[in-house]
């Protein structure tokens, strides 16, 4: 998948939000300073051309879609994150989560028993 830059990422998670919707209504969701229409239409593209989004005609313009969901893209991210801070490995990052005391023992337990489906 391909990597999206701040500012494209920042248009897709709105998009994610509004749902199917153009460039305006997406323009419609900042406060100041507003970008201009034409930066986000640009995005847009960007966007279509990087396989995130779809468009169909509505009217004289047309309507955009993602064509990946916010959870595929955050498990891509996820990976990059794992790969680049933890050593390629996803118990490196649990062993910090754990160190950190931002998940508990109990917490890995119970949620091991729920994988095992109940089973003891």
């Amino acid at each position: 998948m391909n990597k999206l830059t701040t500012k494209e990422e920042e248009v897709m998670e709105r998009i994610w939000q509004l749902g199917p919707c153009a460039p305006k209504d997406v323009q419609a969701t900042y406060s100041e300073p507003v970008p201009h229409i034409n930066t986000i239409a640009t995005v847009f593209q960007i966007l279509e051309r990087k396989g995130f989004l779809t468009h169909e005609p509505k009217g004289r313009g047309y309507i955009y879609s993602a064509a990946v969901s916010q959870e595929e893209y955050g498990r891509t991210k996820l990976g990059g994150f794992v790969d680049r801070y933890f050593k390629h490995s996803y118990m490196e990052l649990v062993s910090s989560l754990v160190s950190e005391e931002k998940v508990t023992e109990q917490e890995l337990l119970d949620y091991l028993q729920e994988l095992r489906g109940g089973r003891n």
